[in-house]
């Protein structure tokens, strides 16, 4: 005789069991807004992975990012193109083709998801501890080894896969079909909540790390500026590497806020919150996030900006129709002195 408290588990339904469980629409066929989406969605992926890519091979290739603030940064556009890859997977395994997904191939989908966010978050709080302790120190670049740095990185990806696995092997709702969430129907809605509080408490922490970094670069330049043996461009650079991982900071907020509000408002079971609606839209705003950073390592750092000119230019130089010009260098594009008279990047990220 089995106990009384035995649950019965749903692990051998289909995922359409579970979207019909959660009320959530699963169509069979293509509708125009559906192509539209995965249009959207792949055209967007496609440019997350090649902006993210030059990225990474800018901060390998040139030996003045070989630091740990850079290595940080580079571990961020990993995590991003980790994301477009796992929006990629999303969009050819989404749309009719849900209904045609095994229950592992719907948890490897939002597993992805969930990985890739949490490497970014992870990753953007260790940024903003490492500019804190910098910053506080007066120093251009962290005194952290490549070997602590690497450890570092190992954890933040650890961490992530830990997060991003843990619905599969346990906290789902395959077992309560009462808990299940309407957003991911095979989600128990507790997860959701907590997914959701713990990643707005760190986009918290890292906003409080950031405005008192502000307040005192404010205060310790305006009582510095006043000696004329303080160098002018040491100033700027400092402060330009604030601003830079700031506005990394305040985009990915902006991008990724909307969407743990929408997941915590489904985890709390909330009725009159027609979370479904703007479902696929916070998602891909989510996912433009990791575009964005790209263009602010760009747009903000000129040496950045240069390398990203000599890879591009070194992929035209196998084209025998390419011609290149000359061009010439001018005070953006170059380094400049520090207070020893040693190069340095002119504007770091």
């Amino acid at each position: 005789m089995q106990p009384a408290a035995m649950k019965h588990c749903f692990y051998n339904e289909s995922v359409g069991f579970f979207y019909n469980n959660s009320r959530k629409e699963l169509t069979t066929y293509w509708r125009t807004k559906d192509v539209l989406v995965v249009a959207l969605g792949l055209t967007v992926s496609l440019i997350v992975l090649l902006t993210n890519l030059l990225v990474i091979a800018a901060i390998i290739i040139n030996r003045r990012f070989h630091y740990p603030i850079y290595y940080l940064l580079g571990n961020l556009a990993a995590a991003d193109l980790f994301a477009g890859i796992a929006y990629m997977f999303l969009m050819f395994h989404t749309g009719p083709r849900t209904a045609e997904l095994s229950l592992k191939t719907w948890f490897i989908r939002q597993s992805l998801l969930d990985t890739s966010l949490t490497a970014s978050v992870v990753n953007l709080l260790a940024i903003a501890v490492e500019r804190h302790q910098t910053v506080l120190t007066m120093q251009l670049h962290s005194k952290m080894s490549n070997q602590r740095v690497m450890i570092l990185i190992f954890c933040i990806w650890a961490t992530a896969l830990l997060l991003g696995l843990i619905p599969s092997y346990g906290w789902h709702c395959l077992c309560a079909l009462e808990e299940c969430s309407s957003m991911a129907p095979l989600y128990s809605r507790s997860y959701l909540t907590f997914w959701a509080i713990s990643n707005l408490l760190v986009f918290l922490l890292m906003a409080v790390v950031y405005a008192h970094i502000f307040i005192y670069v404010k205060r310790k330049m305006g009582r510095m500026s006043a000696h004329t043996s303080f160098h002018p461009r040491y100033r700027e650079t400092v402060v330009g590497l604030v601003k830079t991982v700031t506005i990394i900071l305040g985009a990915f907020l902006i991008c990724w806020t909307p969407g743990q509000v929408v997941l915590l408002l489904d985890g709390l079971g909330c009725k009159s919150c027609n979370v479904l609606a703007v479902e696929k839209y916070v998602l891909l705003l989510a996912e433009i996030n990791s575009l964005i950073n790209a263009i602010v390592y760009s747009y903000r750092d000129n040496e950045m900006r240069s390398t990203f000119r000599r890879i591009l230019c070194s992929i035209c130089y196998r084209n025998p129709k390419y011609t290149p010009t000359a061009v010439k260098p001018n005070g953006a594009d170059r380094g400049s002195l520090s207070l020893n008279g040693h190069f340095t990047v002119d504007s770091s990220i």
